[in-house]
């Protein structure tokens, strides 16, 4: 609304210089009003008009084009200067020639046009040659942290947020909550309940007042022409100098490859007690056999999976394991265990030496 005052404003004024300059002009201008007063309306429709329907305007390229133009002004005042000294020296009959002051002005548009199209096309390299000047934009103070699906579904972050360890902003992107709708309403049930899983993460997130939580909407050309949500996510950390919060294995290599800090939750977890302990018991539902013989594989909310001994024949039904190992790595954790009243395998007897 404000911005369409501004144009509002925009036009009544140059109106009223159009009226004014038409008062004031010559007895020329008198009698052609009319037209001029048309043409200047034309003039600042057609400006509102690119102004309103320019797609994507950038900050970044109007700083470059402020500062290029400001160079080739220098530049042109400098040529202007020894154009003239030439022409005091060597040629005397053009010193009020009127060419003269069109040679001029083409060489300042020339320059003009070159150092905006020069700075425009090395704006990123700027900072190396004039310190402390950059066009890309820097995040001041503490970074963000990006959070990625998988991170949410995993719900650990919410935790660790309780713990007012994290004093920075949590950015969540547009395309994120995008794919966890997404996944929240997959026809496959384990799908959907995962989706459902990491729309209920976020909610805790956002109700939380130990943090502060953003969605970004952030629509960059670079971001806009990634392919995949990870890809999307690594530009985004790049443009806004953030770091990426992830436990998938996969976005942690890309990130590291592409120069992008990381937060792995599971390397997290490496350096942490694990949450089940050997000798603990656990209920989870058996819902497919295992890679090894009588095994069977579940899986808990956050999707942790669980390989149980002797539980192939417990498919689709809910079995209380003892936990007898936790496998923890940064591609994710795994718990093995076993019945719950299941004797122990028999050791093995050691060969004599």
């Amino acid at each position: 609304m404000v911005i369409w005052v501004l144009r509002a404003v925009f036009v009544v004024l140059i109106w009223a210089v159009a009226l004014l300059a038409a008062g004031k002009g010559t007895s020329s201008l008198g009698t052609q009003t009319p037209w001029w007063m048309i043409g200047t309306l034309a003039i600042a429709i057609v400006l509102i008009a690119v102004d309103a329907f320019l797609p994507r305007k950038s900050l970044a390229a109007l700083s470059g084009a402020f500062l290029g133009l400001v160079v080739g002004m220098v530049f042109a005042y400098g040529l202007g200067l020894i154009l003239d000294l030439a022409i005091e020296v060597y040629f005397r009959e053009l010193e009020n020639d009127p060419l003269v002051g069109s040679v001029k002005l083409m060489l300042g548009i020339i320059c003009c046009y070159l150092t905006i199209s020069f700075i425009l096309q090395t704006k990123d390299d700027v900072r190396f040659v004039i310190p402390y000047v950059e066009f890309a934009r820097q995040t001041r103070g503490t970074r963000p942290l990006i959070l990625d699906t998988s991170v949410i579904i995993d719900g650990r972050i919410a935790d660790i947020c309780d713990t007012r360890i994290i004093d920075s902003p949590l950015f969540i992107p547009r395309f994120v909550l995008q794919e966890l709708q997404a996944i929240a309403d997959s026809a496959d049930k384990l799908k959907r309940n995962r989706g459902r899983r990491g729309l209920d993460m976020l909610n805790k997130l956002q109700t939380n007042d130990k943090i502060e939580i953003r969605i970004s909407d952030t629509r960059l050309p670079s971001i806009e022409e990634a392919g995949d949500v990870d890809q999307k996510l690594v530009a985004l950390a790049k443009k806004v100098d953030g770091r990426v919060v992830t436990n998938d294995y996969n976005l942690n290599k890309i990130a590291q490859i592409r120069g992008v800090d990381v937060i792995n939750i599971n390397d997290l977890a490496n350096a942490l007690k694990p949450v089940v302990m050997p000798g603990e018991t656990m209920t989870v539902r058996i819902i497919k056999p295992g890679e090894e013989m009588g095994q069977g594989v579940g899986y808990l909310e956050d999707g942790t999976m669980v390989v149980a001994e002797n539980a192939r024949d417990k498919i689709n039904e809910e079995v209380t394991l003892t936990v007898t190992s936790v496998l923890q790595t940064s591609a994710g954790r795994m718990i093995f265990g076993r019945p719950e009243g299941m004797p122990p395998p028999p050791r093995r007897p050691r060969p004599r030496q």
